[in-house]
């Protein structure tokens, strides 16, 4: 049985560099915590240590190293003692053709951005392009949101500037969230069998230049306030193109 007692075991010591994006864009790698993410990790292919408590059963058909909870601890992003957890691969995604899409353009806070993908992938969407401002998928907070979604769709980061054209001559209809001049109600929207959805900024919406490249806008029927949290919104757009398309 391989254990490790110190945290200043070098394998330790680099794996908790994992905490910062550019330790992980460096060796595409990143942690998950808990049961349920180990297991989603394994499922996909991704799983490539496991690290649990000395003296917890490992409930894996996957080899783990036995550390103390100070070990473990070092390791942990949360506020309270870790049980066990993996060290993953990055999943590589296949850009290819798909019909139903999320862009997202600077969606900045990790909860939302987990959310969004979670969601995506229960409604079951194709596929995810973000931009370069947005969070980063592999941030410990956006992969709890995102309940390990991400292992089972791809989300895959673009100039939404040069995606959009491209997804256009894929016939792929692209529909901007926004309180635009030329917005239509959700209700009223035509929606097409094959089709991506964009969704901006929590504070300062879809870029104008992007809303350009876009065929349609469209804006959710609300009594009170302008606009929702960006997952919400997202959520509801989701279900209603997911589930009330109409033949056209």
């Amino acid at each position: 049985m391989k254990t490790i007692e110190s945290i200043q075991n070098k394998i330790i010591k680099e794996r908790s560099k994992l905490s910062l994006k550019k330790e992980r864009d460096k060796s595409s790698l990143f942690l998950v915590e808990g049961k349920h993410m180990i297991e989603e990790a394994l499922q996909a292919g991704c799983l490539k240590e496991l690290y649990i408590l000395m003296g917890e059963n490992n409930p894996f058909s996957f080899e783990a190293i036995y550390c103390t909870q100070a070990v473990l601890n070092k390791l942990s992003n949360q506020n309270s003692d870790a049980k066990m957890i993996g060290v993953c691969t990055k999943p590589k995604y296949e850009d290819k053709e798909f019909s139903r899409i999320l862009l997202l353009d600077t969606v900045q806070d990790p909860g939302n951005f987990g959310t969004i993908v979670r969601t995506a992938h229960s409604f079951g969407f194709d596929a995810i392009f973000y931009s370069k401002g947005c969070a980063d998928i592999f941030n410990l907070k956006t992969i709890q949101s995102s309940q390990g979604a991400f292992f089972h769709i791809p989300v895959i980061q673009a100039d939404l500037r040069e995606k959009i054209p491209t997804l256009q001559k894929q016939g792929i209809s692209i529909f901007a969230t926004a309180l635009h001049e030329k917005s239509i109600f959700l209700q009223e929207v035509v929606i097409p069998e094959r089709y991506g959805i964009v969704l901006g900024n929590e504070g300062q919406g879809i870029a104008k230049d992007i809303i350009a490249l876009c065929e349609h806008c469209l804006k959710i029927e609300m009594d009170t306030f302008e606009s929702l949290n960006v997952g919400i919104a997202a959520s509801i757009c989701m279900y209603h193109f997911r589930y009330t398309r109409k033949e056209v």
